[in-house]
């Protein structure tokens, strides 16, 4: 299936995607689990986020701390306080920066406590997405705050494409673990 463009793909795609990532996550092994990330010896592997998180606490925070971005800035529109999706003083170039510091923020988070937060916020994003409807969704121009993009975007962006990303790095990792 391609990227969600309708209410009930984004809602199959949401949770298609994140019980595949609650099963692979169920399937790790102690060694998968305490061995740290370390992606330093792949050079397709460039981008920052293959460096800053290192273990599954740190991908599972991530989620949650996106899911959280959305959930703020909906609610916040929403009651009429214009406010941009990537908070002060980060935008779109320099939100790498805004991930480091949830990364630093969580340090001391357990991974139960993160499989948890994840869980909750999941359910938050789904039951706010479902109090829209697919034109709300899916159609430009709905909410000036969106800016030239639907709102269902941000919602697949923090669910289903991240849940995928997330796979992936999970996957990758495995696969190291495998060969070692």
């Amino acid at each position: 299936m391609g990227r969600p463009t309708t209410k009930t793909d984004f809602l199959t795609a949401a949770a298609a995607n994140y019980e595949k990532l609650n099963a692979l996550i169920g399937g790790l092994t102690e060694k998968e689990l305490k061995v740290p990330f370390d992606f330093s010896d792949d050079a397709k592997k460039k981008e920052a986020h293959w460096k800053r998180d290192k273990n599954l606490r740190d991908i599972l925070i991530h989620l949650y701390e996106w899911h959280q971005l959305l959930i703020h800035w909906v609610q916040s529109n929403q009651k009429g306080e214009t406010k941009p999706f990537i908070p002060q003083p980060y935008n779109w170039k320099t939100y790498g920066n805004m991930n480091v510091e949830f990364w630093k923020k969580h340090q001391s988070t357990s991974l139960e406590d993160a499989k948890a937060m994840l869980q909750k916020s999941h359910v938050e994003v789904i039951t706010l997405a479902e109090t829209f409807s697919n034109e709300e969704l899916f159609s430009k121009g709905v909410y000036q705050w969106v800016g030239g993009s639907t709102l269902g975007s941000y919602f697949v962006s923090v669910t289903a494409s991240h849940y995928d990303w997330a796979m992936k790095k999970l996957k990758a990792h495995k696969k190291k673990c495998a060969a070692m």
